[in-house]
């Protein structure tokens, strides 16, 4: 039988590592599903999962590269299913995750002819990718292939692989060995990076003078963390961690201060106002208000990517390097510092921290506090669980109430913080880890906006997993509730109900009528026994929880001005604002009032 171009593409695709690919199909594309189709049937394919949008797709693309550290790989035709891929890419770029999108094309004989779905996707995924080319012949797809997965691997960055129908039908044609044609081969492993030893032992200086050194880890550090625990004990230091750099350390180490910004803590906000040294380690972190100010503390920073290096904070010392071998090197010379009051006190402030926020969580709340449905989760999850979050209120409850600890792993979208990506990341992580628990977090705005419809994939899919369980916590609150406190506090408008009401939907019932299993909890006493359940379940599980959307998701430090904005709307006529409890009010009014610090 005669190979034809699609045929090439998949095997050179398996050739690259590739075993799973998202996706759904199109006529634009059903030459390379015809050849996976193909290879499968003689033992040598690759698994297609059939998601229910391209840009779910995408996203577990992202997802699978973040959880496994491979290129994560994603399909769709041409025309709109193309474009309906790129808030998923966006996603991986912004978080600089290696992923492959191959995306079909109208024939290259009708090309610039406005044929149906005719667009210029070279264009459209310009901005996205590192690497985008369509293919103009057959034997331009083997560079075409191996070029976009190299650079994807190598820079962390996205390629897309634009192929024309008649081109994938076309019979395959090795490049000539002739003027005008190119030769390559797969193949690629990241090496090493270490800067110069001068470089090295000028930022030991700096951190071996720094009486109060914090240090900033993000998803970078993460096979560094054996390493981050070295220095931060040699240097007596605390640890913050960058919302993407939860999992690389465990929240129960006593100086490690949990996340940063928005979402963060307040002993991390106290690590950054109070110490006169910082170490960021493979981090993008971007608000540089959380950050010490300018001139405060002498600054080194460790990252892998170039461009990143003195982007957030005027370090004195860039180290262009891995993680993971620039440590090694640099520990060597640190000097561990005998005065550990820094440290001990960080350690207090986490502890009471902590304290602080099991009091918030055990708050009475209408009907339930959105915070203890984390908090109670916390405890109760396996060693090896998985958690995604969704953007929105709860990622403030991720990002706070979750107790990460060792062996456990979690994500969201980072830089772009989009809606919709927790359960299509719950997904790929289940594909990736069959045989570890996994829990998405998921707001009810988040779930009507796209995550309800994958809990048909979930459906499709889960009894080819060897653990079962996938958790889907919805929390119910009838509110696009991150933004109406964004208006609240940081516009000083009212809750603006046009907006922000969100239609009551039976998650639970639903999950029930395709065949999972459906929870709902609107008992707060009712928490524990409701985690219990769902994680001994023989099948996935929606647990709805109805939650109060007055439970603010307060920053961990608020300035004047959004205490004011804030006063400002409730004065405006805030529908809401005798329903706010007394805990969120108390912390925003304690801000105004005489002999409070901005």
């Amino acid at each position: 039988m005669t190979k034809m171009t699609s045929d090439f593409f998949v095997e050179r695709l398996k050739a690259w590592g590739v075993t799973r690919i998202y996706g759904y199909p199109g006529d634009g594309i059903n030459g390379v599903l015809g050849a996976l189709q193909r290879a499968e049937k003689a033992g040598n394919g690759i698994e297609f999962i059939q998601v229910r949008h391209e840009e779910m797709a995408a996203f577990m693309a992202c997802a699978h590269a973040k959880f496994t550290g491979e290129p994560g790989v994603c399909l769709s035709t041409g025309g709109p299913g193309a474009t309906h891929l790129l808030t998923g890419l966006y996603d991986a770029r912004m978080d600089h995750m290696p992923v492959i999108a191959i995306a079909g094309q109208a024939e290259a004989t009708a090309r610039g002819a406005t044929y149906q779905q005719e667009l210029n996707l070279d264009r459209v995924f310009s901005d996205v990718a590192s690497f985008v080319q369509e293919a103009a012949t057959p034997s331009q797809v083997r560079h075409l292939v191996d070029r976009g997965v190299r650079i994807a691997t190598a820079t962390n960055g996205v390629t897309v692989l634009i192929l024309p129908k008649d081109i994938q039908d076309e019979e395959w044609q090795e490049p000539q060995h002739a003027h005008g044609f190119t030769h390559s081969g797969p193949g690629y492993q990241r090496p090493h990076v270490i800067p110069h030893q001068y470089d090295l032992q000028r930022a030991a200086d700096i951190l071996n003078d720094g009486k109060k050194v914090a240090i900033l880890i993000g998803a970078g550090a993460r096979e560094a963390a054996v390493e981050v625990v070295q220095a931060a004990n040699l240097l007596g230091a605390g640890v913050a961690k960058a919302l993407l750099g939860k999992d690389v350390l465990p929240d129960d180490a006593p100086f490690v201060t949990g996340c940063i910004g928005l979402l963060g803590t307040e002993p991390s906000w106290d690590l950054m106002q109070e110490c006169d040294t910082l170490l960021m380690i493979g981090t993008g972190f971007p608000w540089a208000e959380f950050l010490p100010k300018e001139g405060q503390a002498r600054a080194v920073q460790i990252d892998i990517d170039p461009s990143m290096l003195g982007l957030r904070y005027p370090t004195e010392v860039n180290l262009h390097g891995d993680a993971v071998s620039t440590l090694q090197a640099l520990l060597p010379l640190l000097k561990r510092k005998e005065d550990r009051s820094w440290q001990e006190k960080i350690a207090v402030s986490v502890q009471e921290w902590w304290k602080k926020m099991e009091e918030r969580a055990m708050a009475k709340a209408n009907p339930v506090n959105p915070q203890r449905v984390v908090w109670e989760m916390s405890p109760l999850l396996p060693d090896n669980a998985i958690v995604t979050s969704d953007s929105g209120s709860c990622a403030n409850w991720y990002a706070r109430d979750f107790k990460i600890k060792q062996g456990q792993r979690s994500s969201l979208s980072g830089g772009l913080a989009s809606m919709g990506a927790a359960v299509p990341y719950a997904i790929a992580a289940k594909f990736a880890f069959a045989e570890k628990p996994v829990v998405a977090l998921v707001g009810d705005g988040a779930m009507q906006m796209n995550n309800l419809a994958e809990l048909i994939t979930i459906q499709k899919y889960w009894k080819s997993w060897s653990d079962p369980r996938l958790i889907v916590c919805v929390f119910n609150n009838g509110d696009l509730n991150q933004v109406t406190w964004e208006q609240r506090v940081m516009e000083g408008n009212p809750r603006y109900e046009a907006t922000q009401d969100v239609p009551d939907v039976p998650y639970a019932k639903f999950a029930e009528s395709i065949g999972l299993k459906g929870i709902f909890v609107d008992d707060p006493d009712k928490l524990h026994e409701a985690w219990t359940e769902a994680l001994g379940a023989d099948r996935p599980v929606v647990l709805e929880v109805k939650t109060d959307p007055e439970v603010a998701p307060l920053p961990p430090h608020i300035t004047l001005q959004q205490a004011k904005s804030f006063m400002s709307s409730m004065a405006k006529g805030d529908h809401s604002a005798g329903k706010v409890i007394k805990d969120t009010a108390q912390q925003i009014i304690n801000t105004v009032l005489p002999g409070n610090k901005e």
